[in-house]
């Protein structure tokens, strides 16, 4: 049994020029490329993704951004609610826009949405987080998590937000080793 309870209702929910805000994360980690544990191996990058109750493939946690948080501490309670996962949340990776086909309401008539996202690495799965009983939680490649993307907003979040915002950080990662030799 789970102590975490996921937030429900929309009382605390932000609203912006028409649009329902909200905040969510791409969750992540790296794995070797060998089962070996070699420390000198290729790293993989894994991405977290999640089933909906609401129909077919996958998605990054998400959800509305309330009165009482900041979109950082929104990002992370989403995480945690529907993935259980928790980490450092990470950079922004930009606004993203879409259409909820079920979360139209007399703030947000139209049912736009707008995402703020960021990059999350995954330093622990805890064993038994609020939403467990209608979510599971699936580690896939970059690549896979493209193709398996049941909305193409959280795909571009996915190519145009996370994965640019990767290769930048390894390129100055790498910056950094050469400059300080």
């Amino acid at each position: 049994m789970c102590d975490l309870v996921a937030r429900t209702g929309r009382h605390q929910q932000r609203y912006e020029a028409g649009c329902r805000l909200v905040a969510g994360c791409i969750p992540f980690r790296y794995k070797n490329s060998d089962e070996t544990g070699d420390v000198n191996s290729e790293k993989i990058i894994e991405v977290l993704m999640i089933n909906s109750p609401s129909g077919p493939g996958l998605l990054f946690p998400k959800g509305g951004w309330e009165n009482d948080e900041t979109v950082e501490e929104a990002a992370v309670r989403e995480a945690v609610e529907e993935a259980g996962v928790r980490g450092e949340l990470m950079d922004f990776l930009g606004f993203y826009h879409f259409k909820s086909k079920t979360h139209q309401d007399e703030f947000s008539p139209e049912g736009v949405c707008r995402a703020a996202m960021f990059a999350l690495f995954v330093k622990e799965e805890l064993e038994s987080w609020p939403e467990q009983s209608t979510r599971n939680r699936t580690w896939l490649t970059v690549a896979e998590a493209f193709v398996s993307c049941r909305h193409a907003w959280m795909r571009e979040a996915l190519q145009d937000g996370f994965s640019k915002w990767h290769a930048e950080k390894m390129i100055s990662a790498r910056n950094d080793v050469t400059l300080s030799c």
